[in-house]
């Protein structure tokens, strides 16, 4: 087994290059799978904003 990169012959670099394109393709088809494939393109929900809220947070009593 080599060590480090710099030693390392080309069988190793081909290793490394293959795992990589395993790992991303891998990852590209969780990606893929992962939509939403049961929601019906035509139907689209919309929701209309309510009323304004004022939200405030204050940790720190007030020292008068």
């Amino acid at each position: 087994m080599n060590a480090s990169i710099r030693s390392a012959d080309q069988t190793t670099h081909i290793k490394i290059v293959a795992i990589s394109l395993l790992a991303a393709i891998v990852v590209v088809v969780i990606g893929i799978s992962a939509r939403n494939v049961g929601v019906d393109a035509d139907a689209r929900v919309v929701s209309k904003a309510g009323q304004p809220v004022n939200f405030s947070i204050k940790d720190i009593p007030t020292v008068r």
